[in-house]
């Protein structure tokens, strides 16, 4: 899991900047919209809008774009039909990538998932062709706040957990099976301990390792597809390396 916890590591750094610029919100308000369409406005009957919220409130979402954003999802407000639609495709190396998006106009979505992938040597795959080598997971992000690192593994594990990984930045990644997530993280809480994010996830299967400029070529292509405006999550099967950490901080 350690490549999937530095990729983590970077989205949350970069999340922060987009934060600033307001595209975090845009993204997290299509997510409420979306979940309070399928799942009803209330987060204690609907755990995908709870999930959300979560990420919401961590990015300090102002409350009025979250309850417009609900709103909007439960016919309350006149608000975009947004759909979900998950592409597949492969980068520079034969890197698979897993792009997950939410739209009003599928044509501009693929069409501009297209260009960023051709443009950077890659390609569009067919439904299926990548999706088989990733699982879909539970991540939960905590923040230590001066907890001992064994405490929260038996708390995690104890709760269900499948793996916990800490992180260099005093945080602990925490990844559970799908059907687990919410329990996990309702118990985690219970038992004090601070959340940072919750969310359903990809993980690949098997991870690639690539010499240092292709795998910067290859997180240059992902950064690039996460930058456009309908697209939500983006996963792929690259290793990364401290090397390739440091890189991209510093850039």
């Amino acid at each position: 899991m350690s490549g999937h916890s530095k990729w983590s590591t970077i989205k949350r750094k970069k999340s922060a900047v987009d934060a600033k610029r307001g595209q975090v919100f845009t993204k997290i308000a299509r997510e409420l919209q979306i979940a309070a369409r399928e799942g009803g406005p209330d987060p204690d009957m609907n755990i995908r809008l709870r999930l959300v919220l979560d990420k919401a409130r961590a990015a300090n979402m102002p409350k009025d774009n979250i309850e417009r954003a609900i709103a909007r999802g439960s016919g309350l407000e006149k608000g975009d039909e947004l759909e979900e639609t998950t592409y597949e495709g492969y980068g520079p190396h034969g890197i698979a990538i897993m792009i997950e998006t939410l739209t009003d106009n599928r044509n501009r979505t693929v069409s501009e998932v297209r260009h960023a992938l051709t443009k950077s040597g890659g390609n569009m795959a067919s439904a299926g062709a990548v999706a088989w080598q990733f699982d879909r997971k539970g991540q939960i992000i905590v923040t230590t706040n001066g907890m001992d690192q064994d405490e929260i593994f038996l708390l995690a594990v104890d709760a269900g957990a499948e793996d916990v990984v800490p992180n260099d930045d005093g945080t602990t990644e925490i990844i559970t099976a799908d059907v687990d997530l919410a329990a996990v993280r309702d118990s985690l809480i219970a038992s004090g301990v601070k959340l940072e994010s919750a969310e359903l996830t990809l993980v690949a299967q098997n991870e690639i390792d690539l010499p240092l400029d292709a795998a910067a070529s290859v997180m240059a292509l992902l950064e690039r597809l996460e930058d456009l405006d309908d697209v939500q999550q983006v996963y792929s099967n690259l290793a990364i390396s401290d090397e390739l950490v440091s890189q991209m901080e510093a850039v």
